[in-house]
């Protein structure tokens, strides 16, 4: 497949970009770690070497007050600039561009030091800012234009202002958060001229031969936002100041809408961009679940964009860009996403990875080098675990037989991608797929994997790769047919009832509930959905979200304490609960099992006798590994691996899986 628009060059002044594809703003976290410069350094040279148009670092801020946490990444210093050059050259020996983004936290950041356009605390940090001073405001803005002098000097070939997001320059863009009654506040253009003085500083400071890119908060998606006259304002003011590029900005992080999440329909904030083209002469990157070559192309070709944004898509495949050019994109590992391995390990102080590639920011540990001595491989199991090695082993040079009793490959996958709105989990099988056939992996699927085949296979390594099998309660009438488990549901192999009981509060009985309760995933109705009005006629563009039927009542009850979902992640739990409190989801915690009838569920809930008149109660307790395999191969003395949930069951961990599978590939 060929993809004209995505491929074709941008004169940006000095600068050609080779493509449109621009690997957006994304922390790793490496830019704290000791020795992550290097590893950072290795990180972005694979995606120029992948062919990426352009690269932008992860938010670096221009002095102490505009950390996001204690001792965070900041260029303010000659010093500082040195430790970057080991980037910005790794990155052009692979021909690559890439720009510094330069982010004030304001009152995001997580320490005492912050400040913000008004002393107003921020829903997601403890601290309350000092509002910045007529001096402090202009120390800022030169604070800003040294990063940018300090990034040029260390090699960069250019900026991005983040302006959007919620950080400090959107914090004295919108009334929500600048109540300010000088020069800085008030009137839009008066609320505008922090950035716009920005702008002009930084252009002065760099020369004219600089690329600066401006991320300008086009739908703020909080009370009290820009209406879209004021952003349409703030885009032609910013170009004046000297923005070559303005990269659309989505949502505040305070936003209870989302906006990146796997349950986001692909591009679909693109018309968000395509109406500020209407507006203003100068390039335009679309951002947000834009995640494969054909939804990038399709952006391109109809004008809504002059450049895509692939942060993630990138984390998940650094050579996107080149299998799409070569018409490769079944090779491609697509971004299903998930936020699991990336945004969830930041907000956790974590470095990021990749739930589908854990070499993203580990690739000096995940160099895949031939094997020695060529080994003949079963692997049972064709889930995350057992594909992710089975790939990884093969590649290196080794003979692998992959099985599975089920007549597809995936495991668990398959379940996932049935859940609204995690039908990405798809793309994941389609890659392994791919990938499989490339390398020579023997399939044997609709085969289950027994003594005899193990025995009679003259194998020198099993691979155990067979996951869980749902955990069986110890409750009176378990046996009723009342009962069902997640697993023979998700299938579609039993349909419940209307009025439904889930025991257990974690992630299965989560997807579960979505699967019970959800309608068929409406790509097209996601904004009135979820109460967005594009077009910002009231200020955040913000709107009555419309009332979706529930396909059924659902009960999820759990033993212990707490809300239920507690250890899904930051970025998306708060989404999943919302959706099922939308789809009249009841929850109950400490809850103790008595009986199961023809009556339904008997239960004590915190203590008190409740009959849950159910038609029936599903499963969603965890797991048990399914492991016996291990003990036939050690029994015929043939080495054996377990991976995955055969290894470890409990909560379902894909990306530990996923990680296992491919680092035994590696190794053995």
């Amino acid at each position: 497949m060929q993809y004209p628009a995505l491929f074709q060059p941008l004169e940006l002044g000095s600068i050609t970009l080779p493509n449109r594809i621009v690997m957006g703003s994304m922390h790793t976290g490496l830019e704290e770690e000791r020795g992550g410069f290097r590893k950072l350094a290795a990180f972005y040279a694979a995606r120029a070497k992948g062919e990426a148009g352009l690269l932008i670092t992860g938010g670096i801020a221009p002095n102490r007050r505009g950390w996001l946490s204690p001792f965070g990444a900041k260029l303010s210093t000659e010093g500082e600039a040195d430790r970057h050059r080991v980037i910005t050259q790794a990155v052009h020996r692979e021909g690559g561009r890439i720009a510094l983004q330069i982010l004030h936290a304001g009152r995001y950041g997580y320490h005492p030091l912050v400040v913000s356009a008004s002393a107003i605390r921020s829903p997601i940090s403890p601290f309350t800012p000092a509002a910045l001073s007529e001096r402090g405001i202009r120390n800022t803005i030169a604070d800003f234009a040294r990063t940018a002098a300090l990034a040029r000097e260390a090699g960069y070939d250019g900026v991005e202002v983040m302006g959007s997001e919620g950080y400090l320059i959107n914090q004295f863009t919108v009334p929500r958060t600048n109540k300010r009654q000088d020069a800085w506040g008030g009137s839009a253009e008066n609320r505008f001229r922090f950035p716009v003085e920005i702008l002009k500083a930084i252009r002065q400071a760099t020369g004219p031969d600089f690329l600066v890119i401006y991320r300008l908060s086009m739908l703020d998606l909080v009370p009290e936002g820009n209406t879209w006259e004021e952003i349409v304002m703030q885009a032609r003011m910013v170009k004046d100041a000297g923005a070559q590029i303005i990269n659309t900005g989505i949502g505040w992080h305070e936003a209870r809408i989302p906006t990146i999440a796997h349950m986001v329909p692909r591009g679909a904030y693109a018309e968000v961009t395509a109406r500020m083209k209407a507006e203003i002469d100068v390039p335009l990157i679309a951002v947000n679940r834009i995640n494969t070559p054909e939804v990038a192309e399709a952006i391109l070709a109809a004008g809504q964009a002059d450049l895509v944004s692939m942060a993630r898509p990138l984390l998940a495949d650094p050579e996107l860009p080149r299998k799409a050019r070569l018409g490769q994109p079944e090779l491609i590992n697509t971004c299903i996403g998930c936020n699991q391995a990336c945004l969830d390990r930041i907000f956790e102080n974590k470095t990021a990875t990749c739930l589908v590639n854990p070499a993203a920011c580990r690739e000096e540990e995940f160099t895949v080098r031939p094997a020695t001595v060529r080994k003949r491989i079963l692997v049972a199991g064709a889930g995350p675990a057992g594909m992710a090695f089975a790939a990884t082993a093969a590649e290196r040079g080794h003979e692998v037989h992959l099985y599975d009793k089920a007549g597809e490959l995936g495991g668990q996958f398959r379940l996932a991608r049935r859940i609204p709105g995690k039908e990405e989990y798809g793309e994941t099988i389609r890659h392994f797929s791919a990938l499989l056939a490339r390398n020579g992996v023997h399939l044997h699927l609709g085969t289950a994997v027994d003594a005899e085949s193990i025995g009679a296979g003259s194998w020198d390594a099993v691979v155990v790769s067979t996951g869980v099998r749902p955990r069986k309660p110890d409750i009176p009438g378990i046996d009723h047919p009342k009962v069902l488990y997640y697993d023979e549901v998700l299938r579609g192999e039993r349909i419940p009832g209307a009025t439904v009981a889930l025991i257990g509060g974690g992630g299965i009985a989560v997807d579960t509930a979505l699967y019970l309760t959800t309608p068929a995933h409406d790509t097209t109705a996601y904004q009135e959905n979820w109460g967005i009005d594009a077009e910002s006629r009231e200020r955040g563009g913000l709107c009555p979200p419309r009332a979706q039927p529930p396909l059924r009542k659902v009960f999820i009850l759990q033993r212990s304490r707490g809300k239920y979902g507690s250890k899904l992640g930051k970025t998306t739990g708060w989404i999943h609960r919302l959706q099922l409190r939308a789809m009249g989801v009841e929850a109950h915690s400490q809850v103790r099992y008595l009986r199961i009838d023809d009556e339904g569920l008997h239960a004590e809930v915190q203590g008190q006798y409740r009959l849950f008149p159910i038609d029936h109660l599903i499963v969603c307790a965890g797991g048990e590994s399914e492991n016996s395999l291990a003990d036939t191969a050690r029994a015929l003395r043939i080495p054996c691996h377990l991976l995955g949930g055969a290894l470890k069951a409990g909560e379902l961990d894909a990306m530990r899986a996923i990680e296992e599978g491919t680092r035994l590939g590696l190794s053995i």
